[in-house]
């Protein structure tokens, strides 16, 4: 039995008169709507416990976290809803992940989630834990209406540069994600796509303030971390599965040691081979 279940401030109040434990409060608060909160709270406040009068500040601060979330969230779907209402049906977000890395492919990611769904807590990749990452990757790939893929790997990276890899990566996720729903809209993360013909809003910091973006972005983040975990064990040493490619001092030590990888990305070392003939990297 919990507090939303009995709604009787009579027996709150000949619990409090008993002096229950705060640790009894807190176990029948569980669950409870900030509504019923707040009509037991002045009951609760006149316990003069230290103890109760924490648990009712972070009761409070709970509380306050939600409603922020709720507004992110309702803000995380404003682009979204509003395409919907003017008859968009196939409403994707787009984003890559491993631009800067000195070695590995370009990852580019489509994805479109319902936002009728309950998404609190999805974010831009960065601004997550792993684990909550790989819980919105599994997750994303479930419930998606679709999602789509692209890879660009490090030939194709110094073959067209970086820019048009990371397009041809994109353009790659909208072809699989294209398979199963057709897409009429694509919400982006600051790059154009200019050959295609879809309609498309660009969004600086895209990933922070539409949450098709950053379902894209983690499954964009999620599946490069996971090829660079498998080029570790292919090419151990480098560190891959830590910097995932990235030009960190442990990675500039293995590279001095070891020499140039066959996934490294010519065109993103040649500074570093020009030091290394020149001597400045020994």
């Amino acid at each position: 039995m919990t507090f939303k279940d009995i709604h009787s401030e009579p027996l709150i109040e000949t619990w409090l008169n008993e002096k229950k434990s705060v640790k009894f409060f807190e176990n029948m608060l569980e669950g409870v709507t900030e509504e019923s909160f707040n009509r037991y709270k002045s009951l609760l406040k006149n316990d003069g416990r230290k103890a109760m009068q924490a648990f009712i500040k972070r009761k409070e601060r709970y509380f306050l976290a939600e409603a922020k979330e709720r507004a992110r969230m309702q803000m995380m779907f404003e682009n979204e809803l509003f395409l919907l209402s003017e008859g968009y049906t196939g409403i994707v977000g787009i984003d890559e992940a491993g631009r800067g890395p000195l070695a590995g492919p370009i990852v580019a990611a489509v994805a479109m989630i319902n936002p009728y769904d309950e998404w609190d807590g999805i974010n831009d990749s960065k601004q997550l834990t792993e684990e909550k990452r790989n819980y919105f990757f599994e997750r994303i790939k479930k419930e998606a209406l679709t999602y789509g893929i692209g890879i660009a790997s490090h030939f194709e990276i110094d073959d067209i540069n970086i820019l048009n890899a990371t397009k041809l990566a994109m353009k790659r996720a909208i072809a699989m994600a294209n398979e199963k729903c057709a897409i009429d809209y694509l919400l982006i993360d600051a790059v154009q796509l200019d050959d295609i013909p879809i309609k498309q809003l660009s969004l600086i910091k895209g990933d922070e303030r539409s949450a098709s973006i950053a379902a894209a972005s983690i499954l964009a983040k999620v599946t490069r971390d996971q090829i660079m975990e498998t080029l570790e064990n292919e090419y151990p040493g480098y560190g891959f599965a830590k910097h995932k490619g990235y030009g960190t001092k442990m990675h500039y030590e293995a590279l001095n040691e070891k020499g140039a990888s066959p996934v490294h990305r010519e065109s993103f070392i040649k500074k570093w081979r020009e030091q290394k003939a020149s001597g400045l990297c020994d």
